[in-house]
């Protein structure tokens, strides 16, 4: 085959694979490109911890101190329910999903570098109105700009990782996103945890304006030494020559022409749909299950009930009746298990492949979710109050950290790396903004009813969530095909041998097929 592509064969099918190798400038660009993820875990994590914090609630949100401290009498179900609070962790998903078709534009334009850069430097703005606030409209603005930045990085960052990484080792790149996120969630549990017994109360300023580090590391390293993805450079109408430098060094080989190729007749490809301005193309018929894909993949991840662990995770070991110190130290140890089940999930998913760690994942978080909802229902009834013994406060902290291990290598990292490897390169900018944008959607609006879910269905809620678990266990079971090891510009004759979308996705060549799983 021209320019050196092997081809490996095995029960009539076919799959390719390109010259070259990881190299160390691959594993760098990608390293800086994930820290985009440790500002969204960081930011996850710090609302959680700070909203626990008395030094905190009383000047701000002083309605929600007055029940936290008995002055109100409530019950533990619903002694943090209050909507002025959850705006305040919830408000930043908001901005990242209304900012997500500028930053589509942004990305598909001027590259998945700058996306990430622009993104880095609001951040820091965000990050410097939180920690100097001296009233409630300061904290909201802080919020918003933080989301703007998420925006921008999560639009960007996927597409980045999944395009800069060889095919065969596109999986294990691309949830470095995710694990910066679970890094980003431990850093915050564990400055929380510190800034908490800071006194004169001016510790959670510590927390919210720590968040500028990851920042300006991201556009000092990214200004300086970020190189742009070769798929992007062609489109953008980068020289040949330049392209095939960045692709040289990115592999690590001379041998580059097949997979250069099969890059610029994907981005001609690209570009004759720009030039019809078919601005609706992602709608068209053999772009269906990509859509659903992105449309569902994005719903149920957050339908899981992660979020309300992550960034609620101290608030919500209080209402189960944990000290303070106790309930961030709880959310310490549900974040180190995040990093570690996350750290699994990059060494297995390019070996086992996507659907595997799905199931397994999936069947894992749906009996700790109906096991935490019996464990509270037996604690707490429907009365709300109790005095948790340190058997079952154990026991309730085991059961979470056994299904945020679950997430943490299936739904968490997979959630952003499928999306973001599925769509051909004409409509991936804006296939990656649907998916962020129903990702902070959900975000958003799980973010922002949750502690008036847990008032109102009490331990039901749980209940609630492992429902969602097993509807998309169900649906990936039948509906998702295997992504592992195909290129992204052949990732189309996937859909095409799949037992159901086939009557969406003709087959570009009957005489090929892609390994299938």
């Amino acid at each position: 085959m021209a320019g050196g592509g092997a081809v490996d064969s095995s029960s009539s099918t076919m799959k390719k694979v390109y010259p070259g190798r990881m190299t160390a400038f691959v594993i760098f660009a990608s390293l800086v490109a994930a820290c985009g993820g440790l500002m969204l875990g960081y930011d996850i994590g710090i609302s959680g911890g700070v909203t626990a914090m008395n030094s905190f609630l009383e000047p701000f949100f002083p309605d929600v101190y007055r029940k936290e401290q008995g002055i109100v009498s409530s019950n533990q179900y619903c002694k943090f329910d209050s909507h002025k609070l959850t705006f305040f962790t919830s408000s930043l998903y908001l901005a990242a999903l209304v900012v997500q078709w500028p930053a589509s534009y942004s990305t598909s334009k001027h590259g998945r570098k700058f996306s990430i850069i622009i993104g880095a430097i609001i951040f820091l703005l965000g990050a410097a109105f939180n920690a100097t606030a001296i009233h409630v409209a300061m904290l909201y603005i802080g919020r918003l700009l933080l989301g703007l930045g998420v925006g921008f990085v999560i639009q960007a960052a996927p597409l980045y990782l999944s395009e800069m990484a060889p095919s065969k080792s596109r999986g294990s790149l691309n949830t470095m996103f995710q694990m910066m996120i679970t890094i980003g969630i431990l850093a915050a549990n564990l400055v929380n945890y510190g800034t908490n017994k800071i006194k004169g109360g001016w510790g959670w300023r510590l927390s919210l304006g720590l968040a500028a580090v990851p920042r300006f590391a991201i556009v000092l390293l990214g200004s300086i030494s970020l190189p742009d993805t070769p798929n992007s450079m062609i489109k953008r109408g980068v020289s040949e020559e330049e392209v095939k430098k960045n692709l040289r060094r990115l592999r690590g080989t001379d041998d580059i022409h097949e997979e250069y190729q099969d890059l610029y007749e994907a981005c001609a490809i690209a570009s004759k749909a720009n030039n019809n301005n078919n601005k609706l193309a992602i709608f068209q018929r053999k772009y269906v299950p990509h859509m659903v894909m992105t449309f569902l993949i994005p719903f149920f991840q957050q339908l899981t009930g992660i979020n309300v662990i992550m960034f609620y995770a101290p608030v919500l070991f209080q209402t189960l009746g944990f000290g303070n110190d106790a309930s961030l130290m709880s959310s310490v140890i549900t974040g180190l298990v995040n990093v570690a089940a996350t750290l699994v999930a990059i060494f297995v998913v390019d070996r086992y492949g996507r659907r595997p760690l799905f199931l397994e994942g999936g069947f894992q978080m749906l009996l700790s979710q109906v096991s935490i909802g019996s464990l509270i229902w037996k604690v707490f009834g429907l009365a709300g109050v109790a005095i948790v013994s340190k058997g079952y406060a154990y026991g309730i902290v085991a059961l979470i950290c056994v299904y945020v291990a679950g997430f943490a290598w299936s739904w968490g990292p997979l959630g952003w790396l499928v999306p973001s490897e599925i769509f051909p390169l004409e409509i991936r900018s804006i296939g990656q903004a649907i998916n962020a944008t129903i990702n902070m959607l959900m975000t958003f609006v799980i973010g922002q009813v949750f502690l008036s879910l847990l008032c109102a269905t009490k331990f039901g809620l749980f209940f609630i969530f492992a429902f969602f678990v097993l509807s998309m266990t169900v649906f990936v079971y039948f509906f998702l095909p295997e992504t592992k090891g195909i290129p992204m510009e052949d990732m189309s004759k996937v859909w095409s041998q799949h037992w159901f979308w086939t009557r969406f996705v003709p087959s570009e060549d009957p005489n090929r097929s892609v390994e299938m799983v």
